[in-house]
């Protein structure tokens, strides 16, 4: 007998785990098929253990300043293998919540195993999966929908030399029980800035190598130039329009990079290596020819405004569409598909505010459009910049690194977009994205009384910039 379900859900990550128990108590009936761990990403290898570590990582960092604030203490010390129990123990204790709710939803069969379709006939009501089960054997299944939220994993780049060598890459080095001597990492994106200030703060030196020419490529020059200074104020060495050319190991174990630059070879020397070269979709396993499926030429799967891929009866939602690949975003498909499938809405992506922030410290909260993106989209624009120099509760705290930076429509006052680089950047940023989402215009707030002496109350001095 095969077992046949109103949806099959093929991974339990920030969109399949709610939908699964969404669908479930609606009166569906549900399979929900995951490989490795309930919570995907977010929960075991992405934002919870990385911020976890990102807040170990502080702590050291305010130990060593702790003479600026008046404050003195003994020697530092970094227990890795207690920093790694801690992130083990938070992440276990995430999966393990999410996990009971699943399994606890009525209507919800989880099934740990891998998942691909079978060969599908077009005239069928509904899909065949089968299902190679991690304590062994195969299943099969069918169903009438299939939802895929089956992420992404780290890309290796094609380097010669490189599959030869030992490496790390966003999960595994998270795994080390000490403090790498030198870290070089591969990429100047946020996984790469993220663990190059962690572990600079743990105490390795680091090498960050950029083939481009600017750290995070997707924000304004201002932006990543103020994020390199800071990277390098902390000792970390970033190194731009840096082509690997090889990679291999020496002959006492150590990692050697040949490094084009500027017409001209380097070769680094590091104990460590980190590979943080961008994320591929996990789309390989699951035999999307035999229902007709195409992807792009990176593997995403194609979805239209309402994750509707171009196979009737199949979604897809997270980072295996493509497009900007946060929680966040994972999270807000599952609403968007719940509200159109139970709700009778009309829900969609187009014209998604998407927010996202760079755990480096000091954080890069950003929302909306860029400055440079606004003007190609063609818009009028004024920009109000503010030094976090000048911001009262920033040198009340002593974290005046960094600036306030808002995009204003001249035409009709309202904010596009913002890059808060500073302390607790995140937040403020998204006290800008609720006033673009209420479309309140920028004046609203420059003349509003925010509560002294907090970061939000900045943002009156930030717009106030506009009327000089």
């Amino acid at each position: 007998m095969t077992d046949h379900y109103d949806a099959a859900i093929i991974g339990a990550g920030q969109a399949g785990g709610p939908l699964a128990t969404a669908l479930a108590k609606s009166g569906w009936h549900v399979a929900l098929i995951e490989r490795e761990h309930v919570g995907g990403t977010c929960v075991n290898v992405g934002c919870t253990p990385t911020k976890t570590m990102v807040a170990s990582a502080r702590v050291a960092y305010l130990v060593q300043r702790a003479g600026d604030y008046g404050i003195y203490t003994g020697p530092v010390g970094i227990d890795m293998a207690q920093v790694r129990q801690r992130k083990r123990d938070i992440v276990t204790t995430f999966r393990s919540g999410s996990r009971h709710g699943i399994e606890t939803t009525e209507g919800v069969a989880l099934i740990m195993g891998e998942a691909h379709f079978a060969k599908h006939d077009s005239n069928a009501a509904d899909f065949a999966l089968t299902i190679r089960l991690n304590d062994g054997g195969d299943s099969t299944i069918t169903a009438n929908q299939v939802f895929l939220n089956t992420g992404a994993r780290p890309h290796i780049p094609a380097i010669p030399g490189l599959s030869d060598v030992s490496y790390l890459d966003s999960t595994t080095i998270m795994e080390l029980d000490h403090v790498p001597q030198h870290l070089i990492i591969l990429g100047g994106g946020y996984i790469g800035l993220e663990f190059g200030q962690m572990f600079r703060r743990f105490g390795s030196q680091v090498t960050i190598i950029q083939r481009g020419d600017q750290l995070l490529s997707r924000e304004d020059p201002d932006v990543a130039e103020a994020v390199a200074q800071i990277l390098q104020e902390d000792g970390i060495e970033v190194l731009l329009h840096a082509e690997v050319q090889h990679v291999n190991t020496s002959g006492d174990g150590r990692v050697q990079i040949k490094v084009g630059m500027s017409g001209m070879e380097q070769t680094l020397v590091g104990s460590h290596l980190l590979v943080a070269t961008g994320r591929v979709p996990n789309t390989d396993a699951l035999n999307l020819d035999a229902v007709g499926m195409k992807t792009d030429h990176k593997g995403f799967i194609q979805v239209n405004e309402k994750l509707e891929t171009d196979v009737p009866g199949i979604y897809a939602l997270g980072d295996v569409k493509g497009g900007p690949a946060f929680t966040h975003i994972s999270y807000d498909d599952f609403r968007i598909v719940r509200a159109n499938l139970l709700q009778n809405g009309h829900d969609h992506t187009t014209g998604r505010i998407v927010p996202y922030t760079v755990f480096i410290d000091p954080q890069l909260g950003r929302v909306g459009l860029s400055e440079q993106d606004a003007r190609a989209q063609g818009y009028s624009v004024r920009v109000a910049k503010l030094p976090m120099s000048h911001v009262a509760r920033a040198i009340e705290v002593d974290e005046t690194r960094g600036f306030m930076k808002a995009v204003v429509d001249s035409d009709t006052q309202q904010i596009l977009g913002c890059a808060i680089l500073g302390i607790e950047g995140g937040e403020i940023a998204t006290m800008l994205q609720i006033a673009m989402m209420g479309k309140i215009p920028y004046t609203a707030i420059r003349d509003s009384a925010f509560s002294h002496p907090t970061l939000g109350e900045s943002l009156n001095n930030l717009f106030m910039t506009l009327d000089d």
